[in-house]
């Protein structure tokens, strides 16, 4: 199986590559369904959602004492673009955590932000670790949270798109209509749309597909077809 696809691979001049959270889990980043993804109490899920932000803003705005957020917000810490791969060729679906935009999709602002805490309210307690769920967190309002400078009236929130947001169609990857060789699948379970409609789409238009995943017969993965590649294990270790 690995020749044919080297030799399938080396032969291809189109190609696309689907990168999840798996592609980073070596760089010390839990994916969604490690047990690490959990923050105190919470999963992912639970937390990167417009609904926990409204209900709680000060639980869901991230910043470094809640790790969690950056981690399941899909955005990793711009790691391939550090690893040399060119920026124009990358398309990060669910947006940037270094970038806030207002609650209000009608004031239209946004900006890039490194400054960690963004708020003073935000900074890290000193020794104490509130990852610990045992321990209490102080009540952060929303008057103490970053507030739109545009229209001075809602807060800022990460531009991310978190679960149940859909992508903007400018931000979604087009599969040229001339085809494509190959298209690589690794570190995502490949379910989650619009994502996973590339690979069907891609198909469509000629490629085979390769896939990197850490373990078969895991429920809610794409599966295979009979023209795929399949190498089970860690994507730090296979993809190299």
């Amino acid at each position: 199986m690995l020749n044919s696809f080297t030799a399938h691979l080396k032969s291809s001049n189109r190609i696309l590559a689907l990168f999840g959270a798996g592609l980073f889990a070596a760089s010390g980043l839990p994916t969604y369904r490690s047990p690490s993804s959990f923050w105190r109490t919470y999963s992912g899920q639970q937390l990167a959602t417009p609904k926990k932000f409204e209900e709680d803003p000060g639980l869901a705005v991230p910043n470094e004492a809640h790790v969690a957020l950056a981690r399941l917000a899909g955005v990793k810490g711009r790691l391939c673009q550090r690893a040399g791969h060119p920026a124009t060729q990358i398309v990060d679906f669910h947006c940037s955590l270094f970038h806030v935009r207002c609650v209000d999709g009608a004031c239209g602002y946004e900006a890039g932000n490194l400054t960690s805490p963004i708020t003073p309210a935000l900074a890290l307690p000193n020794g104490v670790d509130i990852a610990d769920a045992s321990v209490p967190l102080p009540d952060v309002g929303v008057d103490e949270l970053p507030q739109c400078p545009k229209c001075k009236t809602d807060l800022l929130r990460p531009a991310v798109f978190w679960f149940g947001e859909g992508v903007p169609e400018e931000r979604e990857v087009k599969v040229e209509n001339e085809g494509r060789d190959l298209m690589l699948v690794v570190g995502t379970s490949a379910v989650v749309y619009p994502a996973a409609a590339y690979i069907t789409k891609a198909r469509e238009r000629g490629a085979r597909v390769a896939f990197s995943i850490w373990r078969l017969k895991v429920a809610g993965i794409a599966r295979p077809e009979s023209e795929d590649w399949s190498f089970v294990g860690a994507a730090a270790v296979l993809v190299p």
